[in-house]
């Protein structure tokens, strides 16, 4: 759920821009400092934060343009452009050899495996699985914009972007802590 909780501002954008797209793109900016603030304020560090800025980042120049011009085009692509700016974040993080998912897995699990190779391909392997997962909501979302696709097709994508990598990150953690606990080593419950 530690993933999931980053998405609170992208999820409440999604819901409010129904409204108008600069209240949700406002309310995701306030939503998106009050997770950054609550963070620090229980000793989160900023490399388990990585998303928290971006989201900030991104929600702080939509805000202003969705202000500036409340009737751009652009609003038609708002769910395709967040999808790639998260898609952005993620294959930076790849790209600098410092998945995303590090600092998040580091907030649940044991000092001494941080630097294990282990703790590292697992963490590559989930960052990679959301950085598709981004790209092809991106993709999929510009598609549906484009040909004006019922919401419920752009519902459905959104899940499956946001859906299929929540669930593989459950399903490959508790897969690699398995694997582990039967190689005969005995793995902390918070290791990964």
């Amino acid at each position: 759920m530690t993933y999931l909780r980053g998405f609170l501002p992208w999820i409440t954008f999604s819901v409010l821009s129904t409204v108008g797209w600069q209240w949700g793109a406002a309310a995701a900016l306030a939503g998106s400092v009050l997770l950054l603030l609550s963070g620090r304020r229980r000793g989160t560090g900023g490399d388990a934060q990585i998303l928290d800025f971006g989201t900030i980042a991104y929600f702080t120049a939509l805000t202003a343009f969705a202000f500036a011009d409340p009737h751009s085009p652009l609003q038609t692509y708002d769910g395709a452009l967040s999808s790639a700016w998260l898609a952005l974040i993620a294959w930076s993080s790849l790209a600098v050899r410092r998945p995303f998912t590090l600092g998040i897995a580091r907030q649940r699990t044991a000092p001494e495996v941080w630097d294990t190779p282990l703790f590292r391909r697992t963490n590559v392997v989930i960052t990679l699985v959301w950085t598709v997962s981004f790209s092809y909501a991106a993709a999929a979302g510009y598609l549906c914009d484009a040909h004006h696709a019922a919401g419920l097709l752009k519902a459905a994508n959104q899940a499956v972007g946001f859906g299929v990598p929540a669930c593989f990150t459950h399903w490959y953690s508790a897969r690699v802590r398995a694997r582990r606990t039967t190689a005969g080593r005995l793995v902390p419950s918070a290791e990964l």
